[in-house]
Formats: structure tokens, sequence, C-alpha cells
């Protein structure tokens, strides 16, 4: 049987992460969104995100806006990356085209 400071250790927290925080995401990964419940504020709210390892990554509207238009320029692409600048309501993203 573990031990607490074992366990606390080896502990990663399971809340959602966001895409930037992936080095790379391949074009063929599943997409999925949810409606979850947020009980704190007692209202419905939809998640978009993908799972990797796991975790589970918010994808937000301007990067499948980007990714888009990169695809249609490059319908081959299976891999990118994201870079996040800012923060909260500042944060901007840009989608960057690996291969």
């Amino acid at each position: 049987m573990a031990t607490i400071g074992e366990t606390a250790k080896t502990y990663e927290s399971k809340q959602m992460k966001n895409i930037a925080d992936l080095e790379v995401v391949r074009t063929d990964v599943e997409f999925k969104t949810e409606t979850r419940h947020n009980t704190e504020e007692n209202r419905d709210y939809t998640v978009s995100f993908i799972e990797h390892d796991s975790f589970e990554y918010r994808v937000p509207g301007s990067v499948l806006e980007q990714l888009k238009g990169i695809l249609e320029s490059n319908p081959n692409l299976k891999t990118f990356r994201v870079k996040r600048t800012g923060t909260g309501l500042n944060t901007k993203y840009q989608v960057i085209s690996l291969g």
C-alpha cells in the first residue's frame, strides 16, 4: 500500500489542459465536443477537446478556424502545434504547420 507522500510525488491534476501545452498535435486525432455542468454557477457549457496520454486538452474555436485555413492550402498536413500568448480574455493562439 502506497503512502500519501509517495502518492503525492506522482500526482498529476486531471484538470483540462490546453492544446497549446502539447509540442505536436496530429491532424488525425479524435476531436470531441461535450456538454458539461458547472456546479458553482449551476449552468451547462460546451467544451471542445482532444485526448492525449489520458489527459484532455481544450481546443479553442480560433485554433479550429486557423487550422481550417491551413488545411485548405495544405490538405496533406499531418502535424501542427499551437503557440499561446497572453492570458485571460487577451489570450491569442497561433497555429503552426509542422508537416
